[in-house]
């Protein structure tokens, strides 16, 4: 729905940092803000790590509405400039809306017990001590690895293709463009693997050989389980989120900039 400047019920997430407190306390008066619960969108004050936060935690409470963030960290790769001659409800109602389907993991421990967490970015999978892990993959419960040595592997979204999947040298991938990458960390064996992007709707899961002497932890964006068994991780197009981006600075515009740096 299209909502005017002044018809937009807008409410106000802000980080712990002074940066973040000081632009708060300049756009107090700015707009007539609500609760959250009451709101059309959300306006997020911080940087990238914050903004994973609130919509984790939107995930969580069961209501999710669309997100505008204004940078006021360190690369706001998921954020807008903070600095406009706009007002700020006028900024969101101008706002070009992306989707993002996050992920979900399901990882089981070596007491059997079962812990769910949803990714934005990425799940990944580290090695926990100095030995190498070792992991069996299978795509939609067929084994396409039999042992895959490695310091890690990650499954990104679109979205957090260039984030950590992109420092691992794994593959740019397009918003919209209806897959997820699968990326080694380090590989020893295969070597030479460079990992692989899958459709969307496909399961990764993965087995952890050796957990005993080669133990393995999983991350969620920023929750990790430790002393993993397995990992099963797809997309949750349910739990779908929004994102608000200015006309010309959307995260589709940036995903593309990124693959043209020199």
């Amino acid at each position: 729905m299209s909502l005017k400047a002044n018809d937009m019920t807008l409410a106000l997430a802000v980080s712990e940092t002074p940066q973040a407190q000081h632009a708060a306390e300049a756009l107090a008066d700015a707009h007539p803000w609500v609760h959250w619960k009451e709101a059309d969108a959300l306006v997020v004050l911080g940087g990238d790590g914050f903004m994973l936060h609130v919509l984790h935690a939107m995930i969580d409470y069961g209501r999710v509405i669309p997100a505008y963030g204004l940078n006021h960290g360190t690369v706001g790769f998921l954020m807008n400039n903070a600095r406009s001659s706009r007002a700020i409800g006028e900024r969101v109602a101008r706002a070009r809306k992306i989707a993002v389907s996050p992920l979900e993991m399901v990882a089981i421990t070596g007491n059997g017990d079962e812990q769910r967490a949803f990714a934005i970015n990425e799940v990944s999978l580290l090695r926990e001590t100095r030995q190498t892990a070792k992991l069996e993959v299978r795509v939609n419960g067929k084994v396409r690895m039999n042992e895959l040595a490695c310091d890690g592997v990650l499954v990104a979204t679109p979205a957090g293709s260039t984030a950590y999947n992109l420092s691992a040298n794994g593959p740019i991938l397009p918003l919209g463009s209806g897959m997820i990458a699968l990326t080694p960390i380090s590989p020893f064996r295969p070597r030479r693997w460079r990992g692989a992007i899958l459709p969307e709707s496909a399961e990764v899961t993965f087995r952890v050989l050796e957990p005993e002497k080669r133990p393995v932890a999983a991350v969620a964006d920023q929750k990790e389980v430790r002393d993993i068994q397995e990992v099963r991780i797809a997309a949750a197009p349910e739990h779908r989120l929004t994102l608000l981006f200015d006309p010309g600075r959307s995260l589709e515009e940036r995903i593309f900039a990124e693959q043209f740096q020199v």
